[in-house]
């Protein structure tokens, strides 16, 4: 199905952090979508807020054609729309708003104008106070309310801006009385999972309950879930959110809404270190590269945010409108790369997995969760005493190779599996290259067989140290509960 493809960055140490980019009106053709995976897309994310289910449908089915044209995993992440309140369309050429002007906020769908924005929300009126702060696209615009009708509100800009779309509306989500994920997630989802969806993203999680609602199928027979942070609810009850979820996106537009904005970086180093300790992938996401929506080059700050969410432990990083409207969507994920690529170079990996350890050190997960997570912790402290080139996993599920991957250690993770599913699932694991096991998990010599593929595929050679972690064939489906230390001749 997939020959092996080593990785496609260069340097000393190739890239470990993953990157998304999200698939929109400026990359859905196949040329570009092949175009981004070279540049460095490691998944592809379809939002839903926008377009038909079909249109999302067809960019799918499109991934999957440059995926088996390029004869390498990509995975495909869909990002339901959940409760999010988005005002109604904006006229063709944006609506500028300014600072000290009095707005109009309307219940309704119907396109906006410059007299009236209407908000897609029935209780717009009852869920918004006197004084409340109001966001706009993610901060572009803000305004306050100022004043209540029978029929609508008035707020006064606070900060100007252009509106361009259908921009997201910001109500605290502890007013918002519609729960995640919606009947129209469910409809969604469920059309996905019927085509093979590896990833869900939900929106405005709150609680574990809502994680569970979406009802799919345990990884990898049916997609990842991926909880999005985005709400006070979901800070509050973090732990078990993770706990629930097969991976983590900090939605930053929202959070930063909910909470204070000084809080936000520390926010997400902790929500980052939760996530990885926990052996659960973990995004960061919103205006990464935002200028490069229209710039050919990021801000310098833009850049510092991106090297400093790898520093943080970021497992991935998120392209949103600058991959999906973006002026040049094949440079953004480029420059998101190089500076991924320089941040991996610096990261503190010994300090990063001695911390790992201790934290895991005290957590009791279950009893085969143990001995999996047992074995990798044996199998980074083996890789970093040795300074073995490669650590290989086998692995059915991706599980062995999301625990190895917490520890952020410098030995290559090279996964390997018979599932085509798992596989698409770890390109959002850090550091893991997904490659597809020819043989039997529990067949003679499988060892030696991956060892060789590894050696096929350029990621080892004469001299090379490599750790293998596998199951046993004497108890098959049990946890990984083998280690072995190969030298290559």
């Amino acid at each position: 199905m997939w020959k092996s493809v080593p990785s496609c960055d260069t340097g000393v140490m190739a890239r470990r952090t993953k990157i998304i980019a999200t698939i929109g009106p400026a990359s859905d053709s196949e040329a570009m979508i092949k175009d981004l995976v070279e540049a460095g897309m490691d998944v592809a994310r379809i939002g839903l807020a926008h377009g038909s289910l079909d249109e999302g449908i067809e960019k799918f089915r499109r991934v999957r054609r440059v995926e088996a044209a390029l004869g390498r995993p990509i995975g495909v992440m869909v990002d339901l729309p959940g409760p999010k309140v988005r005002a109604g369309h904006m006229p063709p050429e944006g609506l500028p708003v300014v600072e000290g002007e009095i707005i109009r906020l309307a219940p309704g769908n119907g396109a906006s104008t410059a007299e009236t924005i209407n908000v897609d929300h029935d209780g717009l009126l009852v869920d918004l106070h006197m004084g409340d702060r109001v966001t706009f696209g993610d901060g572009v615009v803000m305004a306050q309310v100022t004043d209540r009708k029978s029929d609508r509100l008035e707020a006064r800009i606070t900060h100007g801006g252009l509106l361009q779309g259908r921009p997201g509306v910001h109500i605290p989500s502890d007013r918002l009385r519609i729960s995640s994920p919606t009947p129209d997630d469910l409809r969604m989802l469920d059309a996905f999972v019927t085509e093979g969806v590896d990833m869900v993203a939900l929106s405005f999680v709150r609680s574990a309950h809502d994680v569970r609602r979406v009802g799919v199928e345990p990884h990898p027979r049916g997609p990842l879930v991926v909880a999005k942070i985005e709400t006070r609810a979901a800070v509050d009850n973090l732990d078990s959110i993770i706990e629930a979820s097969g991976a983590v996106m900090i939605a930053r537009g929202d959070l930063g809404a909910e909470m204070p904005i000084e809080e936000l970086p520390h926010l997400q180093k902790r929500i980052l270190q939760r996530c990885i300790t926990l052996g659960r992938p973990a995004i960061t996401a919103t205006q990464m590269l935002e200028s490069m929506v229209t710039a050919p080059s990021p801000t310098r700050a833009e850049a510092s945010d991106v090297a400093n969410a790898v520093f943080d432990g970021s497992s991935a990083l998120m392209l949103s409108g600058e991959s999906a409207i973006g002026h040049d969507p094949i440079n953004a994920v480029a420059t998101m790369a190089r500076i991924a690529a320089r941040a991996d170079d610096e990261f503190d990996y010994d300090a990063w997995g001695a911390k790992v350890h201790a934290i895991a050190a005290t957590m009791q997960p279950h009893v085969d969760d143990a001995v999996t997570n047992g074995m990798t912790n044996a199998a980074w402290r083996a890789a970093q005493e040795t300074g073995a080139a490669a650590i290989i996993c086998l692995s059915h599920t991706g599980f062995t190779v999301r625990s190895i991957a917490r520890f952020r250690p410098q030995s290559k993770i090279l996964a390997f599996s018979t599932d085509p599913q798992t596989l698409r699932q770890l390109t959002l694991s850090w550091g893991a290259t997904p490659y597809l096991l020819d043989v039997d998990y529990h067949s003679d010599g499988v060892v030696a067989r991956v060892v060789e593929q590894a050696r096929e595929a350029g990621e080892l050679r004469r001299g090379d140290l490599v750790a293998v972690l596998s199951g046993s064939r004497e108890y098959p489906g049990q946890a990984t509960d083998s280690l072995r230390l190969i030298p290559i001749r």
